[in-house]
C-alpha cells in the first residue's frame, strides 16, 4: 500500500491522533490496512496481518499501559471530519454502519443504534470506528483473468466469494480495468463495461470522475443501489459486462438476473467463505441454478488475496485452478 492512500485517510483523523500515527515508521505507515479507535482504548492498527499499538510519538509497544489512549474528544473529532460536521446528512450511510470517504476509503462506525419501525435509522453515542484503507493494485486479477475470459473474445458470468478484508474489491477493481481496457497479451479486446458502484469504493470517484483506474471502456454510476443501478445501465449505457460489489438482498438477485437474461456479463461478488455460504442464502436462491459460469473463492490464509479455488458453473475445481495462491 503506498503512502499516498494513508495519507488520504489521515484527513479524516482528529489532528492530535493524525500526527501520532504521521510519526510511525514510514514502511509500517505504508502497509496499514486498518486504523480502530475505541473510546477510552489504546488505538491499534492493523496491517501485513500484524497488529500494531502506538504511544503519544508514534512508537510501537508492547504494554498498553504505555499505549495513547483514545478520548471522547477524539472519537467526536473523528466523527465530525468523517461526517463533515453534518452527522444528519449522512445517515443513509450511518444506518449501514459505514460511511465511504473519499478515495474509497471505508469508515465503519458503532454506537448506541436508534431504531424506527424496528429498523436502524442512525446511530448516536458512537464510541467505536474503524477506517479502512482502500487501495489499487494494478496486475491484481492477472492470475485469474484467464478463467473468466472466453476464447471468443467474451466473459464467462463470475461470482468472487469471499470473507471482509481478502481483497476482493480489489480483484473486482482490477478485472473492470483490464476487461474495459483490453489484455493485448491475451488478444482480448476491451468491452463496455458498466460499473455499479453503490459504496463509491470500486472507482473512488469525485465530482463524477473516477480516482481509480477503471478502464477507458467503463462507464460508472456512483452512489446508487445496486438492483436499481443494473436497470438504469442497461437501460441507458448499453453494457456489455456489468460489474457491482457485494451483492445480498432479494432486489440485487433479481436484477442481476434481469442483466443475465438481457444477454449482459455479470462480475459481482459476495460475503462468504465457499460456495456453501453461496448456496445457504436464501435472497440468491434465484441465482443458484448455474447462472454464474465461474466462481472465485478468496481467502486471506497466505495473506490478502490468496486464492483458493477456482470453480466452474457445476462446482468443479477447473484443472488448473490457482488453489492457495496469492494474488495481492
Amino acid at each position: 500500500m503506498n503512502q499516498y492512500k494513508i495519507h488520504e485517510v489521515l484527513k479524516y483523523m482528529p489532528k492530535d491522533i493524525k500526527g501520532i500515527i504521521e510519526k510511525m515508521q514510514p514502511l509500517l505507515l505504508e502497509s496499514m490496512e486498518e486504523v480502530r479507535l475505541r473510546q477510552n482504548k489504546p488505538i491499534i492498527l492493523y496491517g501485513g496481518g500484524r497488529e500494531y499499538i502506538i504511544d503519544k510519538n508514534g512508537q510501537l509497544v508492547f504494554d498498553q499501559r504505555n499505549a495513547y489512549v483514545c478520548t471522547l474528544e477524539d472519537i467526536k473529532n473523528a466523527v465530525s471530519l468523517i461526517t463533515n460536521f453534518s452527522l444528519y446528512s449522512f445517515e443513509d450511510d450511518i444506518r449501514n454502519g459505514f460511511v465511504t470517504i473519499e478515495g474509497g476509503h471505508r469508515v465503519g462506525i458503532c454506537g448506541k443504534a436508534v431504531l424506527e419501525n424496528g429498523r436502524v435509522r442512525t446511530f448516536r453515542d458512537i464510541s467505536f470506528i474503524n477506517y479502512r484503507v482502500a487501495r489499487q493494485v494494478l496486475g491484481a486479477a492477472d492470475k485469474v483473468l484467464n478463467h473468466i475470459i472466453k476464447m471468443d473474445n467474451s466473459i464467462y458470468n463470475t461470482l468472487i466469494i469471499s470473507p471482509p478484508q481478502c481483497g476482493k474489491t480489489t480483484i473486482l477493481r482490477d478485472m473492470v480495468r483490464q476487461i474495459s481496457s483490453g489484455i493485448p497479451s491475451m488478444g482480448f479486446k476491451g468491452k463496455k463495461v458498466g460499473l455499479i458502484d453503490e459504496r463509491n469504493e470500486i472507482a473512488a470517484c469525485s465530482m463524477g470522475l473516477p480516482k481509480n483506474d477503471v478502464g477507458i471502456r467503463t462507464d460508472v454510476l456512483d452512489g446508487c443501489p445496486k438492483a436499481e443501478g443494473i436497470l438504469i445501465m442497461i437501460r441507458s449505457m448499453s453494457p456489455e459486462v456489468i460489474a457491482t460489489d457485494e451483492i445480498g438482498r432479494n432486489e440485487d438477485a433479481g436484477a442481476v438476473l434481469d442483466a443475465i437474461n438481457a444477454g449482459v456479463k455479470i462480475i459481482t461478488t459476495i460475503h462468504g467463505s465457499d460456495i456453501e455460504d453461496f448456496l445457504r442464502k436464501p435472497a440468491l436462491d434465484k441465482l443458484h441454478k448455474n447462472l454464474f459460469e465461474r466462481y472465485i473463492i478468496m481467502s486471506r490464509r497466505q495473506g490478502v488475496g490468496t486464492i483458493e479455488a477456482v470453480l466452474d458453473m457445476n462446482y468443479k475445481v477447473l484443472r488448473n485452478s490457482l488453489t492457495k495462491e496469492r494474488t495481492i
